[in-house]
């Protein structure tokens, strides 16, 4: 029986990637988003993958629509396997120059929609004793950079929320789970639509990543959700690890990058529309992919490394035992 799949934020960028990539192995794949053009050309793609579609018009801000929707899945498919929270929206703008009403919008889809969906995801799997939940996270739930205050709270309020409900799901022996996968900088649409008050248009610092990465990390924590947290890409595990090393050091290189890093040199006179009240692909397609795809990669080997862990440790091991040996040789030669 194929599996069932709930993808919030699934018209555009990685729920969108992954929404086909779910497909390719021929799930029911139930898509939550505002937009309705970015829905109808996600549910297309997957009945072309392969897959079944069931498309959910859904604020996942609003509680009572998200029920709707897991309603509505069990309904058509007759259960939930697996949850994917990836839907948010953001504001780029230094702190003081966000306004209340949309520092709390931002908040309410991107941390609460996430806890709303594990709700209704809850509620759904623990009565059968099985299920899986994929947080979409970011090395900014660990790492804060300036100008995303309302993105980066968001995050590591995902990734407290997270471990807090994973230990109560651990508590009474569960066979539902919980995980997250922390992202990179990814090339989506979100930088041609996101409200943003700076002088030039924002853009993912580099290295970027396509978000067929990202959604292959998506399926894996799926598949493999035994495992708290996976990091995707280089640039993830290597930003995480440095925070835990040296943050006071990173606090003084980003306010010395951080701006500039996050802004092209093109100017942004503000005229876009942005989907902070109102989806944006609501009349046309956005599709998975920004504006990024000649600077983006395609490939990242950490991602094979973080899945291989054994693996992974046993050639650190063998390589450390090797320059050990080495060393040894070269000092009983010179010693000679």
């Amino acid at each position: 029986m194929p599996e069932t799949v709930v993808i919030t934020g699934a018209s555009a960028g990685i729920g969108r990637a992954t929404a086909r990539a779910f497909a390719a192995r021929g799930a029911n794949v139930v898509l939550l988003a505002r937009g309705r053009a970015g829905l109808d050309a996600a549910a297309h793609e997957v009945e072309q993958a392969g897959g079944r579609a069931l498309i959910l018009p859904t604020d996942v801000a609003d509680h009572q629509q998200v029920e709707a929707a897991a309603d509505s899945a069990v309904g058509r498919f007759g259960r939930i396997d697996v949850w994917v929270n990836c839907a948010f929206t953001s504001v780029f703008a230094p702190f003081t120059e966000i306004t209340p009403e949309e520092y709390a919008r931002a908040t309410q889809v991107t941390y609460l929609g996430f806890v709303n969906g594990a709700r209704a995801a809850l509620a759904r799997m623990l009565p059968h004793d099985q299920g899986t939940i994929v947080q979409v996270g970011s090395a900014l739930g660990s790492r804060s950079v300036p100008l995303q205050s309302v993105y980066c709270g968001a995050k590591h309020a995902i990734n407290g929320f997270t471990s807090s409900v994973r230990t109560e799901l651990m508590h009474q022996g569960s066979n539902v789970h919980i995980t997250t996968a922390e992202m990179p900088a990814v090339n989506t649409p979100q930088f041609s639509w996101v409200l943003s008050r700076l002088s030039k248009s924002p853009q993912p610092v580099p290295p970027i990543y396509q978000p067929e990465i990202a959604a292959r990390a998506v399926l894996y924590a799926a598949d493999h959700p035994a495992r708290k947290q996976y990091y995707v890409g280089a640039s993830t595990a290597v930003t995480i690890l440095a925070n835990k090393i040296a943050p006071g050091l990173l606090d003084r290189y980003l306010a010395h990058t951080g701006y500039k890093s996050q802004q092209s040199d093109q100017p942004d006179h503000h005229q876009h529309r942005h989907n902070l009240w109102e989806p944006v692909d609501d009349e046309h397609d956005y599709g998975a992919h920004g504006a990024f795809d000649d600077r983006s990669h395609t490939r990242a080997p950490q991602l094979w490394l973080s899945h291989h862990r054994a693996l992974t440790a046993s050639l650190l091991a063998g390589a450390t035992l090797a320059g050990a040996w080495a060393g040894r040789r070269m000092t009983g030669c010179r010693l000679g």
